[in-house]
């Protein structure tokens, strides 16, 4: 299994491709992308700065050129700060964001959230670590557990469902991978205080929503 995802992450690299591809591409790595409109905006100023895009995701963007001056660097750092963005070259950094980014791509981007998804194991897949690694490096940087920043991204996706009111409670614990609606309520009321229903018929529900790169 090491020696596998050791593979992968070695042909996934920059260098690799770039040895056997001849792919001169730069990536880097951005914080608070959270939404397809940071996929826009970002994709907008990368080109405003001259870059050329080739993939831009949630807190990753490949472009063509295969280095940027220092020149370029800062001037894209100060844009993206600007914009509520920053570029991240610390590796630990850029692993703990791509876990975040990856919860909230399952959780708010996705159709529906498996009930029986192993998210050790998805996100030992994703990342190419040892999930103790992933979950302890987590965990002793953002102060909550990888567990409990998944529940907190849930409720908040509730709480988006509940303010839109298009679904019934029963059919937002099916869609985010509750076992029960009363799973849910259990859940909802621990963070927030308030039952799903009880939040509803306050109409605070905008009022209490959260960023979704605030949430810890």
């Amino acid at each position: 299994m090491k020696f596998y995802k050791l593979n992968r992450q070695l042909y996934n690299s920059q260098q690799f491709k770039l040895a056997i591809f001849g792919e001169p591409m730069t990536t880097l790595y951005i914080k608070n992308m959270v939404c397809n409109r940071c996929i826009m905006v970002v994709t907008q100023e990368l080109e405003r700065h001259g870059l050329h895009p080739e993939k831009v995701s949630l807190g990753e963007v490949t472009i063509k050129e295969d280095s940027l001056t220092d020149d370029q660097q800062n001037k894209l750092d100060a844009s993206l700060v600007h914009l509520g963005f920053e570029r991240i070259d610390d590796r630990k950094a850029r692993l703990i964001e791509s876990i975040k980014n990856k919860i909230i791509q399952m959780i708010h981007h996705s159709d529906k959230v498996d009930l029986k998804v192993n998210w050790s194991t998805l996100l030992s897949d994703e990342m190419h670590y040892e999930y103790n690694y992933l979950s302890n490096l987590f965990s002793s940087v953002e102060g909550v557990t990888v567990e409990q920043y998944i529940i907190k991204q849930k409720i908040e996706k509730v709480k988006e469902l509940l303010f839109y009111d298009e679904l019934s409670l029963s059919e937002i614990a099916d869609k985010l991978g509750y076992s029960s609606v009363a799973h849910l309520s259990g859940q909802f009321k621990k963070i927030t205080g308030f039952t799903p229903s009880e939040m509803k018929k306050s109409r605070d529900i905008d009022q209490n929503r959260k960023p979704l790169d605030s949430v810890s």
